[in-house]
């Protein structure tokens, strides 16, 4: 019986150990497969967020573009004069300032007037008298003229005074002479201005003696209103201006050398008559009013020489057509926000290019940010307030 008893007491004691090592167990398979399922979560790899390319955007247009030829030029006094004295003295005034406006006529330079008007004197005194020695002349000429027709004087005696009196009709004729000769000199004494013009650095001070051999000059005048500007084109360009020369007036705008700033307007007056063969170039001259005395003699510009006008094609600014080796091509934007490369045909304008062939009125493409883009990239876009047609004068 106490056997029986002990294996009953057993029974239990068996069964609960069991079921806590089961429990056990199913506990471990669990936290293993926790594990290893949050192991296969953290490993999985995550799909990468494609990004956009910011850039800027444009369309192209339809419009007229003006054809502006550009040129490097000098800015030319359209005349210069450089006063130099014809007599020889003492300079007496210089009655206008340096840098001063003067007028057609001014007075500029007073030479020392004295002696030319001495010898101005002396020539008229000497006419004086050849004028009476002339008369007196002719009256012993009628005087032996009327006895030798009564035989009271011979033939010889009337052709010797018909001789006297041309050679007093002679010095008359020299007297005139050398009377304009010092009326000429005297007024070298008085030197004016032969157009209108500005005064230069003067060269010479009052009290000094001048020459009319002297090398240099007393100061210099330069016409600039209207002045000129001489510019520089490719030979390949004259046709052009050709062309367009019997349609009228080409106007011609004057830029600073730097290209930022308009300095002034004019007309082109005309192309040089030869193309320098050493440089391949052709000289042109332009006139310019300068009124606001913006172009200054010897001041380098940029001449810009409108051509023609292209109307009604498609334009875009040349900042959005990138060059490759062997063509020229802009990115289009696609309705889904990526862009293509696009191969173009055209023609440089300065700031705008004229597309000829390869895309159209209306399409949008890219004006800067191209060098992050190729075939198919994702665009974030900002519209452009740049007008194509920005392109010269």
């Amino acid at each position: 019986m106490g056997r029986g008893i002990d294996e009953e007491g057993s029974a239990p004691a068996s069964r609960a150990v069991h079921r806590s090592a089961v429990i056990a167990g199913l506990l471990l398979a669990g936290g293993m497969v926790t594990i290893v399922t949050g192991q296969t979560h953290a490993q999985k790899p995550q799909a990468p967020s494609a990004s956009a390319i910011p850039v800027t955007v444009t369309k192209a247009q339809v419009q007229d573009v003006p054809v502006w030829l550009r040129g490097i030029g000098t800015v030319q006094a359209l005349n210069t004069v450089s006063v130099r004295p014809r007599v020889d003295g003492t300079l007496m005034k210089v009655p206008v300032t340096e840098g001063q406006l003067v007028m057609q006529g001014d007075l500029l330079v007073v030479i020392d007037p004295r002696p030319y008007q001495a010898a101005l004197d002396q020539a008229l005194a000497k006419q004086t008298q050849d004028q009476a020695q002339l008369a007196n002349a002719k009256l012993d000429l009628q005087r032996y003229s009327s006895l030798a027709k009564q035989d009271f004087a011979s033939h010889q005696q009337v052709d010797t005074q018909r001789m006297q009196v041309d050679r007093s009709e002679a010095a008359l004729q020299g007297d005139v002479a050398a009377i304009e000769a010092a009326r000429l000199n005297l007024s070298y004494c008085y030197v004016l201005a032969p157009f209108d013009g500005r005064v230069g650095l003067r060269q010479v001070d009052p009290g000094n003696m001048v020459h009319a051999t002297d090398a240099g000059g007393i100061m210099t005048i330069t016409q600039v209103h209207p002045i000129a500007v001489v510019f520089t084109l490719p030979q390949r360009s004259l046709p052009a201006v050709v062309a367009a020369l019997p349609e009228g007036a080409l106007p011609v705008v004057a830029w600073s050398d730097d290209g930022q700033t308009e300095l002034a307007k004019g007309t082109l007056l005309t192309p040089d008559n030869a193309i320098d063969t050493s440089t391949g170039t052709i000289r042109l001259k332009a006139t310019f009013p300068n009124l606001k005395d913006r172009l200054w003699p010897g001041q380098a510009v940029e001449a810009r020489l409108l051509v023609r006008t292209e109307h009604q094609v498609v334009a875009v600014p040349t900042q959005a057509v990138q060059h490759s080796q062997d063509a020229l091509y802009v990115y289009v934007v696609k309705p889904d926000s990526t862009v293509q490369r696009q191969v173009v045909s055209a023609e440089d304008h300065g700031d705008v290019m004229v597309i000829t062939k390869g895309i159209e009125a209306g399409q949008q493409i890219v004006l800067d940010g191209q060098s992050r883009l190729e075939n198919g990239s994702l665009i974030t876009a900002a519209s452009s307030q740049q007008a194509p047609a920005r392109n010269g004068g």
